[in-house]
């Protein structure tokens, strides 16, 4: 099974509230989201948005310039649906962030929630990476979070990559400023807790 065929049987077989990533609001990244970009006129794009409600909340605050990318179409239809009349306002994106064309250069805020530590392969990490700094502005802001040293070592069905702030930051390299980390403690819809960590960083202004 491909990856796009995976991901499309886990939204088509579990309801949004029951995968084990779901939190009702994505508190840590609102606050580093607000933080990354005070400014409502910012784009922003959430890898791997799916049926979250974060683009629900961070419509709420006033962002008008969101984009919603992930390789599951039935997650992206959710969201839509869940949103009404006001998904139209959302710029949705279903593919692979690995290959994807994206805008070059457009984004002030890249988000990204769980989807770099599925990422096992060296080579798909390095394009992901390269998606990054191609997309995102320079001067912009990279805000991405993965299971813990500490948290799971699969999810899904599927095998991850577990990181420390060292750790993760080393994956994007001397061109990606580490701003701050936080740690988080999730608890799943089933009760147990995983342990998250997130990087946030600035895209240098002038790539080495």
């Amino acid at each position: 099974m491909n990856s796009k065929s995976h991901w499309e049987k886990v939204y088509r077989t579990k309801l949004p509230t029951q995968v084990s990533w779901y939190r009702p609001h994505l508190d840590v990244s609102l606050q580093l989201i607000e933080e990354a970009a005070p400014n409502r006129d910012a784009h922003v794009i959430d890898v791997g948005g799916g049926e979250s409600t974060l683009v629900d909340d961070l419509l709420a605050r006033g962002y008008h310039n969101l984009s919603i990318l992930d390789i599951s179409s039935t997650a992206l239809d959710e969201a839509k649906q869940r949103l009404g009349a006001t998904s139209h306002a959302i710029n949705w994106l279903c593919g692979d962030v690995t290959t994807m064309p994206l805008p070059g250069h457009h984004y002030d805020v890249w988000h990204d929630r769980a989807v770099f530590h599925f990422l096992t392969d060296p080579l798909d990490r390095t394009a992901y990476v390269r998606q990054v700094a191609r997309s995102v502005k320079p001067g912009g802001h990279v805000i991405v979070a993965t299971f813990g040293p500490e948290g799971p070592t699969q999810c899904s069905g599927l095998d991850v990559v577990r990181y420390g702030p060292e750790s993760l930051h080393r994956e994007f390299g001397i061109n990606f400023r580490l701003v701050k980390h936080l740690a988080e403690l999730h608890r799943t819809p089933a009760g147990s807790i995983q342990q998250f960590t997130y990087c946030y960083c600035n895209v240098s202004s002038e790539p080495s």
